[in-house]
Parts: C-alpha cells; structure tokens; sequence
C-alpha cells in the first residue's frame, strides 16, 4: 500500500479496506490477491465471496496528500483502490466505511480520486445522496473507470459506467486479453443502441450515455501472463487518436516487472502518456 505508487497512471494510492471477489477473466492472475496470500497465515484471506474484507489504517494519508497538493499548487491522482473494488457489495464492508470515504474524498478537494471497478452496475447504489446531475462540484474530483479486458466485458461494463455523471470517465484496458471495440463511447450517441439488438426495446438509449474521457491499456505480468497481440493495443490507441482522447500505453506483457521494464513502454517507438484535463 506504498503512498507514492508504482503505478504510471497514478501518484499514490489509497486502499481504504482490502480485498475482494474475482470476477472476470482479468481477476483470474490477480496481483492483489497473491498480495494479500502473503499475510493469510496471520490476518486470513479477505479474498472470495465467504471472506471478510478488512479496514485499513492509513486513512491519515489522503489528509496529507492534499496538503502537500495544495501548499506545491498542484493536483495528485490517487488510486482509490488497489487491493479492493470500491463498489464491491460484499456483505462485510459496512455503511459507515463508505460514507467515512466519500467525507474523506469531500475534505481533499487538491487530489483526484480514481475509482476503478468491475461492477460498475453497483456504481449508482453506493454514490453518497449528494452526488448531483454533474458529479460535482461536490464532487469535481471523482474519476469514475471501469476495467474492460475483451469485448465481452467492454458491452457489458461501458453503458454501466458512462450512465452516473463524474467529471471524468475512463477506461482500464488491463490486462488486455482481445480485442476492444469501443468507438460508440467515445464519440458520444450513437443510434442504435450499442448495448442492445437493433429496435430493441431498452432502457439504455445512447443519449443517456456520457463519452470516455481516458483509456489506459496495458499487458498482464506474472508467471502466468496471457500474452497479447500488439495490434490490440494499436486499435485501441487509433481509435482513441482518432476521437482525440488521451491513450496511456502502461506495459507489455511479462513474467516480471524486470523483464516488463527491459521490453520498455513503447508502442511502434512513441511511449503513449496521455492523461485528461485536470479538475477545473
């Protein structure tokens, strides 16, 4: 849980409770639950439906974080959160532990909370009763993401996330495992529905969409990584190029961090470090 993360997208994260379930084929190499198996002799597993997620301690350091932001007249990206899902209903993660975050996340008007998940679906059932039409200005540092691996979870997740208002959206393209077609959300409405067959009789019309702010994509790493095909990448980075939406490359694929690292960032020699506007 280092405050200054190694993340490229991010500058620190923030994990305000830890664990989680898997999901989708991108939790099936998961970073943070071999993280958290490291600890389970002593504090348990907080990994899979029947386990307990645990609060964390280090509540302090947003505080901090946004003292240090505003006192250097700049803005930080904190991760919120790393070794959890922030809309994950799982049984354990109390009330109050949210509303504690969304009052923390009010008090740090100097940082920008990104909040990733694979159930973007839970988004609108857990945003504090202040959260207005815009996201903001309450607000107006809340990053709205959501993961898409392939094109299956791209259809399922987009519409989920690009339907609650947030001053940015964006997309974790991580690991890449196909594929990503997501043109029709980045260009804004779009007729028909990409959600739903043609005259289908939805609920999802476009217009209620918002458009993607952001998309980051990288390889998996690990023993296991599944590897990918570099013309995914270049896809998705043409199809961003050609909406004009900042595209971050983070990584090729790799058994480690050492070898990911020697493989370098680029992607046809340009190393894509796009980041949107910052909070206004």
């Amino acid at each position: 849980m280092a405050e200054n993360s190694n993340i490229e997208w991010t500058d620190h994260t923030f994990n305000p409770w830890i664990g989680c379930t898997k999901v989708s084929p991108a939790c099936d190499h998961c970073y943070a639950e071999a993280w958290d198996n490291r600890f389970a002799a002593k504090q348990g597993s907080h990994w899979g439906p029947r386990a307990d997620r645990r609060r964390t301690k280090t509540w302090g350091n947003p505080i901090k974080w946004n003292k240090q932001a505003e006192t250097a007249g700049v803005r930080y990206r904190v991760f919120c959160a790393s070794l959890a899902d922030v809309f994950d209903n799982h049984r354990s993660i109390k009330p109050e532990w949210r509303d504690d975050l969304w009052e923390l996340i009010r008090s740090t008007p100097n940082l920008d909370w990104l909040m990733l998940t694979k159930r973007p679906q839970n988004i609108g059932r857990f945003l504090p009763p202040d959260w207005n039409e815009q996201g903001y200005p309450t607000f107006h540092n809340v990053w709205l993401g959501t993961t898409v691996e392939n094109f299956i979870e791209g259809r399922r997740r987009i519409p989920d996330l690009l339907r609650i208002p947030a001053h940015r959206h964006f997309l974790s393209c991580e690991p890449l495992l196909g594929e990503v077609d997501i043109t029709p959300w980045l260009w804004g409405p779009v007729d028909p529905c990409p959600q739903c067959p043609k005259d289908a009789d939805c609920d999802c019309h476009p217009d209620q969409y918002h458009t993607i702010d952001w998309v980051i994509t990288g390889g998996e790493s690990g023993a296991n990584f599944r590897p990918a095909n570099p013309e995914w990448f270049r896809s998705l980075r043409d199809q961003c190029a050609a909406a004009s939406v900042p595209f971050l490359f983070k990584q090729w694929e790799g058994r480690s961090q050492k070898e990911i690292k020697a493989l370098g960032r680029e992607l046809d020699g340009v190393v894509h470090n796009g980041y949107p506007e910052i909070a206004a």
